[in-house]
């Protein structure tokens, strides 16, 4: 295929193929789709091993760019990593297809009957960062919601994200789909995102999946239409009701199961009025298991605790780091969300069944949670299979994006030789 030093016409050639394949897949049958989706799975574990030695590679090239603890998890992959992929693609392969759904039927009095149903996207492209399970859930989704995928993985996972691209392939070679319907760009060179985002006569939506600098980067410079999250600045409010047990819970989860996650918990508001209770022993339990707990004006007095700077609030840590400041009521609580929020995931603590209403009213988050780990922001905890990403924009997908949301929708009217007078 491709000269790789050629960059602008390595992409125009891979952006036809996608376009070519995107045509072809837009009629696949659901059954081809999932046998695609269910070959792919058995591929990925048959070649656990090479996978595992691929990555082993990217973990090296990791630790010699000197990536924090929290991106080397995301990075590495185990067999339990891999059967999670394996679980993921056959999870999406068995959903309903969501392509031809009719969303809404009615009829008019002129005598026209007109449906809305779900028709794919086009061509999807997805440019993220070090995990290489994106490689997989992107290429499922898409695949699954008819569209054609052009997927720019991150450096730091360019053998991994190869090999179980390979995977993928395998997959629909053997449901006899168009192999050009997931490609993965093949070279680590930052001017192929730059392309990326101004192929706008093959690419129809940008999915940026990674930190600040990439999705910013993208959401500046695309003239192809964004889905993205910014950043994941997930706040959780203790709330005067709040149940100490589940808080504890809760919060424990929330920031200490995985930091390096969109969903882990940055910063922790507490009712002044359960300060001295519930908030003293969360965050001395959030010290004993070793998180750095950044105390606004009343908390910093719990020893142990260092003093929040400004530039703590509207953080986001993906670390042992967390935030934490005494608010007055649930008022200040949404205000401050509002403020420094990054319309990600926010959660309310509480038994309080009317300032729960008041909390999921008032913000507007794209995930809204009471009394539940925010690390279940995620597509596949939601029942998707999977998830392409977190979108926090107004757009139609909002959320985690799974097949359903890589759809837009066509109106078809049927008439009887009907005319308008």
């Amino acid at each position: 295929m491709k000269d790789l030093d050629n960059i602008p016409a390595l992409m125009a050639e891979i952006g036809a193929r996608a376009k070519a394949a995107a045509a072809e897949l837009a009629t696949a049958s659901p059954d081809s789709k999932k046998k695609a989706l269910d070959a792919a799975a058995e591929a990925v574990w048959a070649g656990r091993s090479a996978i595992i030695a691929a990555n082993d590679k990217d973990m090296e090239f990791g630790r010699e760019k000197g990536l924090s603890d929290a991106m080397m998890d995301r990075l590495r992959l185990d067999e339990g990593r891999i059967q999670g992929i394996c679980d993921g693609l056959r999870a999406v392969a068995g959903q309903d297809d969501p392509v031809g759904e009719v969303l809404a039927e009615w009829d008019m009095p002129s005598g026209l009957h007109i449906r809305r149903v779900r028709t794919p996207l086009g061509v999807i492209g997805v440019i993220y960062e070090s995990r290489p399970n994106v490689t997989a859930d992107a290429g499922a989704l898409c695949l699954k919601s008819g569209n054609a995928v052009i997927l720019r993985g991150g450096s730091e996972s360019f053998h991994s994200s190869g090999a179980i691209h390979a995977c993928l392939v395998e997959g629909l070679r053997a449901a006899g789909l168009p192999e050009d319907a997931i490609q993965l760009v093949p070279t680590r060179d930052r001017a192929a995102v730059s392309e990326m985002l101004t192929m706008t006569d093959t690419i129809d939506v940008i999915v940026p999946r990674g930190g600040k600098g990439l999705v910013g980067l993208v959401q500046r410079e695309a003239r192809v239409p964004v889905f993205a999250h910014l950043e994941g600045i997930v706040h959780i409010y203790i709330d005067a009701a709040a149940d100490p047990q589940k808080t504890l819970d809760v919060v424990m989860n929330a920031k200490t199961r995985r930091t390096g996650i969109c969903g882990a918990a940055e910063c922790l508001l507490i009712h002044r009025d359960v300060v001295d209770t519930i908030g003293q022993g969360v965050i001395r339990a959030l010290m004993d298991a070793g998180v750095e707990v950044r105390a606004g004006e009343t908390l910093s007095a719990i020893d142990g605790t260092a003093r929040a700077e400004d530039s703590d609030w509207g953080r986001e840590y993906l670390d042992m780091i967390i935030a934490a400041k005494a608010v007055d009521n649930i008022d200040e609580a949404i205000a401050h969300i509002r403020q420094y929020g990054s319309s990600h995931t926010d959660c309310i603590l509480t038994e309080d069944d009317s300032a729960a209403e008041r909390f999921f009213t008032e913000l507007d988050s794209a995930i809204l949670m009471r009394n539940a780990s925010t690390q279940f922001a995620d597509g596949g905890e939601f029942g998707m299979g999977a998830e392409i990403g977190i979108a926090t924009g107004k757009m139609h997908a909002r959320g985690p994006v799974g097949a359903a949301q890589l759809t837009s929708f066509k109106y078809l009217v049927e008439g009887d030789g009907t005319t308008r007078g």
